[in-house]
């Protein structure tokens, strides 16, 4: 049985908390087109994508294993 597929903030892929890197490695893309995708939901909806930012930032934990290179 395959283990389950959870989601982490990004202990690698970090600019401000891992947030944006963290669903990059969830959804096996890379992490400049999440990070653009999530700076046009901001500009979009008048700064609700920076509310639910700092809201996954505070909710998601951190992953426990080193990303090995």
């Amino acid at each position: 049985m395959a283990p389950k597929k959870r989601l982490y903030r990004s202990k690698d892929e970090v600019m401000i908390s891992g947030v944006c890197g963290g669903l990059a490695e969830y959804f096996d893309v890379d992490p400049t087109i999440v990070r653009l995708l999530w700076v046009f939901l901001t500009l979009g909806s008048m700064g609700t994508g920076l509310i639910i930012y700092l809201i996954m930032a505070l909710i998601v934990p951190k992953n426990p294993q080193l990303k090995k290179k």
